[in-house]
């Protein structure tokens, strides 16, 4: 049996707002926030507030957030989206480097001032030399972030768990969509979670780390192209999943 797909969910990033849609002809997107300090409690929080039957898609931290409620509650999700992602538990490195951010919060600093550290990993070369309203952009969505988010986002970033194996069990119409300059998260790790996700369709774009940003339009043209076409996708009953993060 096919049912019709509910509304769209679209998760920002981390320091990044719900600017990062726009022109992408998404309008109609709920665009909740992220901005609990625990997967779980993020993915609580979003299953009490939606509707029962969603479609949910994210960019980087966003897209962890929608894979883990997909994970968790697979019969609401009518179908899931990823761009700019990661499916794997975090490193080390990561788990340091998200530390140090916060110790640099608490000094003093702020989420635009980290922003504008990173921004050879959030935008393509191209980008940063020949776009500047993007460069601004991308500041001015950590300038509208307030500190205790990005703290929160940061402490969340530490609960992750390698949700890949999870994955392999879930059954729900799924769109992954890289970056080909994505230097945060590379194109392979968009190959893993496409080969987790049973007949998910894997899309490539000409675009850094913020692909939405960078490639609105065409972004835009392959998520309303796959959401117009849930409507004809049968779906599977599902068991729950059970929770995300480790005990």
């Amino acid at each position: 049996m096919s049912v019709p797909a509910g509304p769209l969910v679209l998760l920002a990033g981390m320091n990044c707002t719900s600017d990062l849609w726009t022109g992408c002809g998404l309008d109609h997107a709920l665009t909740p926030a992220v901005d609990a300090d625990d997967l779980d409690a993020q993915v609580d929080r979003l299953l009490r507030e939606l509707p029962p039957a969603f479609v949910i898609g994210g960019l980087s931290l966003g897209a962890i957030v929608a894979m883990a409620v997909t994970v968790r509650a697979p019969e609401r999700v009518l179908g899931l989206c990823v761009t700019a992602t990661n499916a794997k538990a975090p490193t080390p490195a990561q788990r340091a480097g998200w530390a140090g951010w916060r110790g640099r919060l608490s000094a003093g600093e702020t989420p635009a001032g980290l922003q504008s550290e990173i921004l050879p990993l959030l935008l393509s070369e191209r980008v940063r030399a020949t776009r500047p309203d993007l460069v601004e952009r991308t500041l001015r969505m950590a300038e509208q972030t307030p500190d205790a988010t990005l703290a929160a986002q940061l402490r969340l970033q530490a609960t992750r768990v390698d949700l890949l194996p999870r994955l392999r069990a879930v059954r729900v119409p799924s769109l992954v969509i890289a970056g080909r300059d994505d230097a945060l998260c590379p194109p392979g790790f968009h190959d893993e979670i496409a080969t987790a996700l049973a007949g998910s369709r894997l899309e490539q774009l000409d675009a850094g780390h913020l692909v939405p940003l960078e490639r609105p339009a065409a972004f835009g043209a392959l998520v309303r192209g796959w959401f117009a076409g849930l409507d004809a996708v049968p779906r599977e009953d599902q068991p729950r999943s059970g929770r995300v993060a480790a005990s």
